[in-house]
């Protein structure tokens, strides 16, 4: 029986998909649920997975966009995988009746050495390495010498070879040689994902009056508050604490005292809204994403570590949802993580503002009129100032350094403790 795989629907915006990468080749047997394509949205990178198993024909080529609902592959369940389609064969399988065998073994490996003419062997090639030798007119004979499984990264280093190289039986290294003469010029078409992000970019620059304000935390507090309790939350919580969430909380509480922060300009009318949706930026392969942490004002900490550390993986694996990349009011983006000392963010529209973290560097300050080092993060607030005025951006960014440099205030609403205690 055949059975179609169409393409879902990504999001109710969402109309048409770009066919990313194909995970399997065209003919491959795959298992119920299978991985097998990497379908490219404006907005994420998804993946497509087998609803049977069987065999899978391929009826759209990579980089094609076609519709949501367009049927991209069928899945034949009359041809039926192996029970253990990943495990690996040892070189018996490979090679059924070998003239020679040797068998090293030691303590963690067993190495099987076979010396066997190429046009009698039975070597299985993963499809990928297959479609490489037949795009570039490569003979067993020439990648075979020295291998038991041919993988795409021997095929690469076949082609890596000078061509009088590749017959001979010689994998030698090419670094000496080739390093002055090669002047390859890769070529790689855009993402979906990527040519969206760089005209949301644009825009931004043309679109909005953006201006970046700075200022400096003493981490000091929070660095001494995570490295004392850090056991203890993750006994209690399962995960390490990181300095995301707090700042996560921080930015929410300081929304209180600067709501313009929150707003946004649709036509001729500012939206404000009364809940925080803080958007994450998140570094993957395929580009820039930022899931949305939701009500980041009425959340704990702990609860906002848990789900940025769940966000994130679901980014990185290809697994997260539209609906977890939609909306937010407000952008955290750390470079600090990348060794950023500082930097100006771009706005995430139709946001009006985003907070640029950066690295954290031990530097001489004058604290009590003397000179001491401390912990220090520049940090940097970009923000529309067609709807957030000065006096609001400078005062936010105060407000978040107050509550990194006093984080006992994230329990009094971003409050003087003492002032709260006595009614004030």
């Amino acid at each position: 029986m055949l059975f179609e795989i169409k393409i879902p629907t990504p999001g109710e915006s969402i109309t048409e998909v770009e066919i990313g990468k194909w995970l399997v080749a065209d003919g491959d047997l795959v298992s119920k649920d299978q991985e097998i394509a990497e379908v490219e949205s404006d907005k994420a990178t998804l993946t497509l997975a087998a609803t049977e198993s069987g065999q899978i024909k391929i009826l759209i080529s990579e980089g094609e966009t076609v519709a949501v609902g367009t049927i991209v592959c069928n899945i034949d369940t009359s041809v039926v995988p192996e029970k253990n389609p990943e495990k690996q064969p040892i070189a018996s399988e490979l090679f059924p009746e070998p003239k020679e065998v040797t068998v090293v073994k030691s303590a963690k490996t067993t190495v099987y050495e076979v010396k066997v003419k190429p046009e009698e062997s039975n070597v299985k090639i993963t499809p990928l390495a297959h479609k490489m030798m037949e795009d570039n007119h490569l003979s067993m004979e020439e990648v075979l010498n020295g291998l038991h499984r041919i993988s795409k990264s021997d095929i690469e280093a076949v082609l890596a070879l000078p061509k009088q190289e590749k017959g001979s039986g010689k994998l030698t290294s090419t670094t000496s040689t080739s390093s002055a003469s090669d002047r390859t010029v890769k070529r790689e078409k855009m993402t979906m994902l990527r040519r969206k992000l760089a005209e949301r970019l644009v825009s931004v620059k043309n679109e909005t009056a953006m201006l970046t304000t700075f200022n400096e935390i003493d981490m000091s507090r929070v660095m001494e508050m995570r490295s004392k309790l850090q056991n203890k939350f993750v006994e209690k919580h399962g995960l390490k604490l990181g300095f995301m969430s707090i700042f996560t909380k921080a930015v929410a509480e300081a929304m209180q005292f600067h709501p313009s922060i929150n707003s946004q300009i649709s036509g001729e009318e500012i939206i404000s809204s009364e809940f925080v949706d803080v958007g994450i930026a998140v570094q993957t392969p395929k580009g820039l994403m930022v899931p949305i942490v939701r009500n980041a004002e009425n959340k704990t900490i702990s609860e906002i570590e848990l789900e940025i550390k769940e966000l994130a993986e679901k980014a990185r694996t290809k697994k997260i949802s539209v609906e977890e990349l939609t909306g937010g009011t407000f952008t955290i983006t750390n470079g600090g993580t990348f060794g950023s000392l500082l930097s100006t963010p771009i706005i995430n529209p139709p946001q009006s503002a985003i907070l640029g973290m950066h690295n954290i560097v031990d530097r001489p300050v004058a604290v009590n009129g003397q000179v001491v080092i401390r912990p220090m993060m520049y940090v940097a607030l970009s923000y529309d100032h067609r709807i957030i005025d000065g006096k609001d951006s400078v005062g936010f960014l105060v407000k978040v350094k107050e509550l990194i440099e006093n984080p006992e205030r994230l329990l009094t609403g971003g409050r003087n403790p003492e002032e709260v205690l006595l009614g004030l």
